[in-house]
């Protein structure tokens, strides 16, 4: 399973649904980072040095971030939904489908209605 870093907007529901698929996540909350307003490339390079995938709701930052560089081990953007269950379960879903995440942006949508 993925090693992922959970950037401070990230839904907390989420990252327990996915733990609960087995995923091991850490959050920004959990390393004493949050509040602190690192910039969005500070998140990126502690991920990276942790060798985690980035799990974020920022996608115009980290979509960036992407583009200037691919030297990292992941960064998976989604959109807002509120149902976390449905949400855990597609990046679950995607991330099996991806393989490697190294270099990699995924993204994670909700489903129109």
């Amino acid at each position: 399973m993925a090693q992922f870093y959970a950037n401070e907007n990230f839904p907390l529901p989420v990252v327990e649904g996915l733990r609960r698929l087995g995923h091991d996540v850490l959050t920004v909350q959990e390393t004493g980072r949050a509040n602190q307003r690192f910039p969005d490339s500070d998140v990126l390079e502690f991920a990276v040095g942790e060798k985690r995938v980035v799990l974020t709701l920022n996608r115009r930052d980290f979509v960036r971030l992407h583009r200037e560089s691919q030297d990292h081990h992941g960064i998976i953007v989604c959109t807002e939904d509120p149902d976390f269950d449905a949400q855990a379960d597609r990046i679950h879903q995607a991330i099996l489908a991806a393989g490697d995440l190294t270099g990699q942006l995924v993204r994670v949508v909700r489903p129109s209605r």
